[in-house]
């Protein structure tokens, strides 16, 4: 089959095909991630992103290539999660401009839309890396290029490009050192290259993903009525969704098992899979129930009363943007947004005066209209974001483009990071003291988190083992081993320097408030000059996190 021009049908055909192909892989893309840690999220947010972008893009009524395009883009950016999916976000950016006025689509105008698709998202990232989506899609948008003079067939082109792009994946352990290591491709060149590959199979007919993407609706929240709801209402506040790769076949068991203290509970299996849904207040002690079967993917969990305020507040921002006499009143000169997941640090910061807490963080990275939303939820002139990960700090730096507010993107990684910059918060002083002060503060704080490993790896010469408890200081693994507070207490040494003097543990929704006391009692003994507090964080799959200062 032969085709020369792309028209606008076509295109949403190769968009559906892409979000398809994307969302059919994205487990694999997860498990590329270079460090075996329970959030390696890059298919997921990929995923995630390119749905928003095809939802817009096929709403657009006509088929003009460039309007649909347009659209993608603006679905895009808005759906944009984690530092993947806001590159590929700036990838559908720069295909948009560079097919821009075409109604319909050739072999030149696409090889245009895939270099400048590169460009953008090169721009986009302050200190581009080498080895990672980015070359990968640089070198496709090249060599698009170099062969579109000679080649009109778009299907024979695009299987061109995917092959010559499937070659630098493949190279990409050479030019990164990590990967290599790891023994994996880069995960987002990884996604690029299903991006590519589904837009060709639906435009080839080689693979339909027609009825799987058509099921997300385009809803217009100004057209629907909802009875208020108060939030105290709802009893059990966290919606928990998880499936469990094992070999236990008792589902009615446990089943039984996750029904104490539980509502909305779905439990079915089948062929070594048990999918989850479940309403609880306690997500992480469901996430322990299930880890004790066996391995979990596809984790997502939802604070279903800040849910039912963003539905709320999705009414309120369409009304202001839609009906011009409406103004959002400026009443102070700062708020906060922080994002943060796990009740007892979402205190921690309501606490420290932020405005509106964003959930999210590991495994559940949201999106810039996420943290758009909160932004616009708020009062202050001058707005900080506290991301508290650093792969959040990409999309809250797109909310800048989105909102007239000064917004001000704080690139905290980590939690204690977060509340250390908020310590050096002064409401007496300017955004510019303020924003020096603060970033002053965070800079203080050395972080530790403890986990477990996802997969066998072999990372700076250490032989990690599936399941083994691993101790990350500042993102790097630093140890590993068997015992949760064995490994903890070797992080802790790892990272003590002469300069320590406070130790903050916040321990986990997995872990019992006596099993975080021994921990203190013992790091106690051994360093008598530092204060040590515990905290119950609330967090899920991280059992601790530390804060030394």
């Amino acid at each position: 089959m032969k085709m020369e021009i792309m028209d606008g049908a076509l295109f949403k055909k190769a968009l559906k095909g892409a979000a398809g192909l994307l969302e059919k892989n994205k487990e694999e893309i997860n498990s590329l991630n270079v460090f075996p840690v329970p959030d390696g999220d890059t298919g997921t947010n990929m995923s995630l992103t390119i749905k928003s972008a095809v939802k817009q893009g096929i709403s657009v009524e006509d088929d003009d290539a460039y309007m649909i395009a347009l659209a993608a883009s603006q679905g895009s950016l808005m759906g944009a999660r984690g530092n993947s999916g806001v590159i590929l976000s700036q990838l559908f950016r720069g295909f948009a401009s560079g097919i821009k006025g075409e109604k319909n689509i050739d072999v030149g105008i696409l090889a245009e839309g895939l270099k400048q698709a590169a460009d953008t998202a090169y721009k986009a990232v302050m200190k581009p890396t080498e080895g990672t989506i980015l070359t990968v899609a640089r070198e496709c948008g090249e060599f698009a290029t170099s062969i579109s003079r000679k080649e009109k067939d778009i299907i024979v082109f695009l299987k061109k490009v995917i092959d010559h792009g499937n070659e630098v994946l493949a190279r990409t352990p050479d030019m990164l050192p990590v990967l290599k290591q790891a023994g994996v491709v880069d995960a987002g060149g990884q996604g690029y290259m299903y991006v590519l590959l589904g837009a060709y199979n639906a435009l080839a007919g080689i693979e339909d993903f027609h009825e799987e993407v058509e099921e997300e609706k385009i809803v217009d929240f100004k057209h629907i009525h909802r009875e208020p709801i108060d939030t105290d209402d709802i009893e059990y506040g966290y919606c928990t969704e998880f499936m469990v790769n094992t070999k236990y076949n008792d589902i009615d068991k446990f089943r039984e098992e996750l029904s104490i203290d539980a509502d909305s509970l779905l439990v079915v299996g089948g062929e070594g899979i048990i999918k989850v849904h479940i309403h609880t207040n306690n997500p992480g002690l469901v996430l322990e129930k299930g880890l004790a079967l066996g391995e979990l993917s596809d984790i997502k969990i939802d604070n279903m009363r800040y849910q039912h305020e963003e539905i709320l507040l999705k009414d309120e921002l369409a009304e202001v943007r839609n009906n011009k006499e409406i103004n959002r009143e400026e009443s102070k000169e700062y708020s906060f947004v922080s994002v943060s997941i796990g009740k007892g640090i979402e205190d921690i910061f309501k606490g420290l005066s932020v405005d509106h807490i964003v959930s999210g963080g590991q495994t559940m990275n949201p999106s810039t209209e996420d943290i758009l939303k909160a932004v616009e939820s708020t009062s202050g002139k001058n707005v900080f974001i506290l991301p508290n990960n650093k792969n959040i700090i990409l999309a809250a730096e797109q909310v800048k483009e989105l909102s007239d507010r000064n917004i001000i993107v704080l690139p905290t990684k980590t939690i204690p990071e977060g509340i250390g910059a908020l310590l050096g918060f002064d409401e007496n002083k300017s955004v510019e003291e303020n924003t020096k002060d603060m970033l002053e503060t965070m800079s203080y704080v050395k972080t530790g988190q403890v986990t477990y490993a996802v997969r066998d790896t072999e990372l700076n010469g250490q032989k990690i083992s599936k399941d083994d408890i691993i101790g990350l200081s500042n993102g790097d693994i630093a140890v590993s081993g068997k015992m949760i507070n064995s490994v903890a207490e070797d992080l802790i040494h790892k990272m003590m320097n002469e300069d320590i003097s406070i130790i903050t543990i916040f321990y986990g929704n997995n872990i019992e408030e006596d099993m975080a006391t021994e921990l203190a009692t013992s790091l106690e003994e051994k360093y008598s000059d530092v204060d040590i507090e515990i905290i119950f964080g609330g967090q899920p799959l991280y059992y601790y996190i530390f804060s030394l200062e």
